[in-house]
């Protein structure tokens, strides 16, 4: 059963949770309903074309430079293709970016591969059908607050931010201080 973290006391970690999270050393993310809102604006052109828009959360941002300062090696896997994904990912330093992955499952066993890790050492953050497969794999897997139920259901943990709004950087927060680094990453994250 998954824990849900309230709003009230987003700090208290359940034992068996912060013990999962000790072991982690990637974290893979879905993006849409993760690391945005869920919503895919499509600016209509004249030409007939349209671009895509996605909002990011700065918050998520200064996370992922924490999630480095501590070490951990992130990655997304996407079933859309996105430049605006590409631009973020290179911005946030995310080291592996699988787009265009319907099926993310291959992605994630490359990043296994790649990394050298364990099911164990992973940690993956989803929000909807196609992030189960991941989830059930994963040694800490993760539901931002707006996922579906199914995907909260299989969760060991559920955040209290909703994906776009925070939910990475409360996810990294958990991670890094369940493994005790978290006074030696903030002081050289903010360099």
């Amino acid at each position: 059963m998954a824990q849900k973290v309230g709003k009230r006391n987003p700090a208290k970690v359940a034992p068996a949770v912060a013990a999962r999270a000790r072991k982690i050393r990637v974290l893979l993310m879905d993006v849409d309903g993760v690391l945005t809102d869920g919503r895919i604006w499509l600016f209509s052109r004249r030409d007939g074309t349209a671009s895509e828009i996605k909002g990011f959360s700065a918050y998520d941002g200064a996370g992922l430079k924490l999630a480095r300062a501590a070490g951990l090696r992130t990655g997304v896997i996407t079933g859309r293709d996105s430049a605006a994904v590409t631009q973020r990912a290179r911005e946030c330093q995310i080291e592996f970016v699988y787009q265009g992955r319907a099926t993310k499952l291959t992605a994630y066993e490359e990043i296994l591969r790649a990394t050298g890790v364990s099911d164990a050492e992973i940690a993956y953050v989803g929000d909807d059908l196609p992030d189960l497969p991941l989830l059930q794999r994963a040694g800490l897997a993760i539901a931002v607050a707006n996922a579906a139920t199914e995907v909260k259901r299989g969760a060991h943990y559920v955040t209290a931010r909703s994906g776009g709004d925070g939910a990475v950087r409360e996810v990294i927060e958990l991670i890094v201080k369940a493994q005790g680094k978290w006074i030696e990453a903030s002081r050289n994250a903010k360099a």
